[in-house]
């Protein structure tokens, strides 16, 4: 059925009218259509569609893995891309059974271990050679170009061992033998990240770049951080990745200070990330916001930055022939005590609080998803 958007403060975009009109084919249209239902949206923000550029929502195919509902229209998101769950050897399945199937817009950073994530940490997908095995990966590629976005390597010493950075290389000359990004997972040692920034190229993917471990964060030398920027500004693209064990409040606030904006949010949701400290997007957005960056830079990062990365419409959301696609939220002020990956808590003086999703001229209600026993 087709739409009239109304009452809403536009956000992210490049224009910024009074009413937004959707035809019965759920595409954004130049003027009325008859017939149409009007939604008022009482005041709320109205955004591109948020978009989730690090989850994990192969359900069933990995231990750790949420319904990509979970992760997706109920909390505001409308498009995410599954960050390594899948490696060739399961790939079929998570096509099949979540991107296909699923309400939100799904793309995949394709694991260049060939057994993905199915026991995360548990049983490694990097233990030696053995687990990568380049020819059927480059056939799964071809196979999934439409939804593959990219080639994911966790280059940390509890994935690689005393394989180092060696994994990291293979996935980069995968990556540039499909013309595709790298998005490089960062942590403790081995590698050392400056090991792997030095394989990087302008589009690849540093998620977890605020994360505050020993020896595995950007904020450990001057040189090291000054090396981050130099990336940032040549093009490699600095993206949250929350998670359970990744983002740090004083990271993020020094590097933000500095002068270092990541280039995109993202939860890095999974089955205990959700539970606690991640919750949602909303939550995640409403952090980044409280350590400085500011409310415009969050939009851009949670709309046109990742959505760019998927190929989907971003600040020109709104030309008329392009499918809807729009996140409608609030910021209220708040007093809500949240934590970072290591424990460390602050108190959230204003939170985003998401109302509804329009894809296509599908409406849908949504909100955030609140801690257990609140």
């Amino acid at each position: 059925m087709a739409l009239t958007l109304t009452n809403f403060t536009p956000t992210g975009f490049d224009a910024s009218p009074s009413e937004i009109f959707v035809d019965d084919e759920g595409r954004v249209a130049a003027a009325p259509v008859d017939g149409a239902r009007s939604v008022d949206l009482k005041g709320a923000y109205l955004s591109p569609g948020w978009c989730d550029l690090h989850v994990h929502v192969w359900y069933g195919g990995t231990d750790i893995s949420v319904r990509a509902s979970e992760a997706g229209r109920p909390t505001g998101v409308t498009a995410m891309a599954d960050a390594g769950s899948a490696g060739e050897a399961s790939f079929h399945g998570l096509r099949e059974y979540v991107i296909d199937p699923a309400s939100e817009t799904i793309r995949a950073f394709l694991n260049i271990g060939s057994i993905g994530l199915v026991a995360c940490n548990r049983v490694p997908e990097l233990i030696d050679w053995r687990s990568i095995d380049i020819d059927r990966t480059l056939a799964v590629i071809e196979a999934n170009r439409d939804v593959i976005c990219g080639i994911k390597v966790r280059a940390s010493g509890v994935i690689v061992g005393s394989w180092g950075i060696t994994p990291a290389k293979i996935a980069k000359r995968v990556a540039e033998m499909t013309n595709l990004p790298l998005m490089v997972h960062v942590g403790e040692p081995p590698p050392l990240i400056d090991e792997v920034f030095d394989i990087l190229s302008p589009g690849d993917i540093v998620t977890h770049c605020f994360n505050g471990k020993p020896a595995g964060s950007i904020r450990d030398t001057t040189a090291l951080f000054q090396q981050a920027k130099d990336l940032a500004e040549r093009g490699i693209l600095m993206d949250i990745g929350h998670g359970g064990a990744s983002f740090n409040f004083k990271t993020a606030r020094d590097s933000i200070a500095d002068g270092l904006r990541p280039f995109s949010i993202s939860t890095d949701l999974h089955q205990h990330s959700m539970a606690r400290p991640v919750y949602d997007m909303a939550t995640t957005l409403a952090k980044l916001l409280a350590v400085g960056l500011p409310f415009d830079d969050c939009i851009r990062a949670v709309t046109e930055a990742p959505r760019s990365v998927l190929g989907l419409s971003g600040s020109n959301g709104l030309t008329p022939g392009l499918r809807a696609d729009f996140t409608a939220f609030d910021l209220e002020e708040a007093q809500i005590d949240v934590e970072d990956s290591q424990g460390n808590h602050m108190v959230l003086d204003r939170m985003f609080e998401p109302r509804l999703t329009v894809l296509g001229s599908d409406l849908r209600p949504a909100a955030r998803r609140l801690p257990p026993g609140t």
